[in-house]
Order: structure tokens, then C-alpha cells, then sequence
């Protein structure tokens, strides 16, 4: 279902019942003109701002990531809009233009949709990549940072995954890649960030998650995958498979600055460390001797 935001004075809009019928997948939403600030809060697929005057503010304060269509008697030229696509209509509305102008921004939106999906996901597990993970982290960090809250990061490296290339050939590896990765999905909650961060590596962002919550969550994991069945085709037994992991919870250290790539670092040390001391574990990285 497409979200048609339209902001408009005292709510009072000439397009919205025209739109409604014309638009069976779509939900049409009239709002305030001045909580257009808050754009983001509705989650619109297009935005359509109809005979607002007033819009110099906003445009200078906000970077719209949404499509948006400016509907009055003139826009000017002068103004600048943050947005990586809009248009404009002058009034009085042709419902025909009106139509066409809509269907090409959602269009727009759809596109730039599946461009994003395509540049933050790892073809092979459909989990996201480094490159979203990377984004939301920072994000996290910042809620965390302002609102005083927990946040865990865990890093899992499946054990001596080179074996089973070898032994059974890559294509198996991918096999046992993807059903890793699909246990994590049937694990996570909505609001977990679950990311494919090297060949091998599974990375989770937990929100909100103090370092004890996030070990109980890495035990139960492991204890899957120490149980799973993984039988290549040909085989007669299950190959073992284990999984060890590492912990960093923000804040990690007094007095440290510390940010994505930092908290990653901690994870990744925990979890060398766990390699270390012979695989098939979990490792806090508050826990650890930083000496060795």
C-alpha cells in the first residue's frame, strides 16, 4: 500500500477525494501544512504539499527522502529543494495532470526503493550488507547515546567453514551459509539489525540490549547451530557444524569516545579471542584481559 501524504492549510484539501478514488493502492492522508517538518514520522511514499505559501523554512531546514509534489499558483525557482525528486503543479489542478504528475513520483519512489535494496543486501542471503549496517549503527549509537540506553553488537564466525568448501564444494557452503542466516531471521526481533559482514560473518545489532541479554540471545544461538542438520547431498551423517561469537555492548569503556567502527573492534576482538580458546563459544568483550 503507497502512503500519499498531503499537507495543506487548516487540512482542508481539493485533490484528496479525487486521489482516493482514483488510487485503490493507495492510502491518502491529509495533514497540517506546518507539521510538514515532521514528514518522516508518517513514512510517506510522496508527499504533496497543496496551496502552502509559506515554505522557505522548511525547505532550507529539512532534506526530504521522499518524493515531493508542490501543488499552487507559482513555486519559486529561487528556492532550494533537498529532495531527490519532486515537481510542480500551478493551480487550478487538472485531475488528469494531477494524476499523471502522481502515478511518475510514486514511480520515482518505487525505483529509488528497489535501487537502495539492491545496494544495501548480500545477494546470496538476503541479509543486509556492510554498507547499511554501517548507516543504522551510527544511528543506534546516537539513540543510545541520547536517551541513555544499552546497545549490543554480536559477531559470529562460523567454525572452520573452509572445511566444508573444500570437502563438499562451494556450492554446499552456500547451502550452509543461507541456513545460517535464516535461523538468525527466525531469532531476531523487528527492531534487530541483521547484517552478512564478511564471508563467513554474521554481524547483529541489538537495540536496547544490555550485554547479558545479548549473551543469552548468542548462547541460544550457538546451541542451534551445534544441533543443526546439515547433510550434504551423498553424505549418510550430518557434518558438525559450530559457531563461536563475540560481544560489545555501548557503552563499552569510560572515557572513549566510541563509534561503529569502535564498537565492531570490540566484537571482533571477543570474538578472536573465542577462537583462541578453541572454537564453538561466545566471548563478552568485557570480560577480556586486554593484554592478551
Amino acid at each position: 500500500m503507497k502512503n500519499i501524504v498531503i499537507y495543506a492549510p487548516r487540512k482542508e484539501s481539493q485533490i484528496a477525494s479525487f486521489l482516493e478514488q482514483e488510487l485503490d493502492d493507495a492510502n491518502i492522508r491529509v495533514e497540517e501544512d506546518y507539521t510538514l517538518k515532521e514528514y518522516e514520522t508518517l513514512n510517506p511514499s510522496l508527499i504533496i504539499t497543496e496551496n502552502v505559501t509559506d515554505l522557505a523554512d522548511t525547505l532550507a531546514l529539512v532534506k526530504f527522502k521522499t518524493p515531493i509534489l508542490f501543488i499552487g499558483e507559482e513555486f519559486k525557482k529561487a528556492s532550494v529543494v533537498r529532495a531527490f525528486a519532486y515537481d510542480f503543479i500551478r493551480t487550478p489542478v487538472d485531475n488528469n495532470e494531477l494524476l499523471i504528475r502522481v502515478k511518475s513520483m510514486l514511480r520515482i519512489r518505487e525505483l529509488m526503493t528497489k535501487i537502495r535494496q539492491v545496494s544495501t543486501t548480500d545477494e546470496l542471503t538476503g541479509l543486509h550488507n556492510r554498507k547499511y549496517m554501517h548507516e543504522r549503527l551510527d544511528q543506534e549509537i546516537s539513540r543510545s547515546k541520547r536517551y541513555g540506553l544499552k546497545l549490543s553488537c554480536l559477531l559470529f564466525d562460523l567454525d572452520f567453514f573452509k572445511v566444508v568448501n573444500d570437502i563438499y564444494g562451494y556450492s554446499w557452503g552456500d547451502v550452509l551459509l543461507k541456513s545460517v542466516a535464516e535461523k538468525l531471521k527466525q531469532l531476531i526481533r523487528k527492531e534487530d539489525i541483521l547484517t552478512r559482514y564478511g564471508d563467513e560473518e554474521f554481524l547483529v545489532i541489538l537495540p536496547n540490549t544490555s550485554e547479558e541479554q545479548a549473551f543469552l540471545f548468542a548462547e541460544r544461538f550457538r546451541r542451534d547451530i551445534e544441533r543443526m542438520e546439515f547433510i550434504p547431498a551423498g553424505e549418510e551423517e550430518r557434518h558438525p557444524i559450530t559457531i563461536s561469537g563475540g560481544i560489545s555492548t555501548y557503552p563499552c569503556m569510560e572515557n572513549v569516545d566510541e563509534d561503529a567502527n569502535t564498537i565492531i573492534r570490540y566484537a571482533e576482538h571477543a570474538l578472536y579471542n573465542a577462537k583462541k580458546r578453541g572454537k564453538n563459544k561466545i566471548v563478552q568483550f568485557s570480560q577480556l584481559n586486554l593484554g592478551e
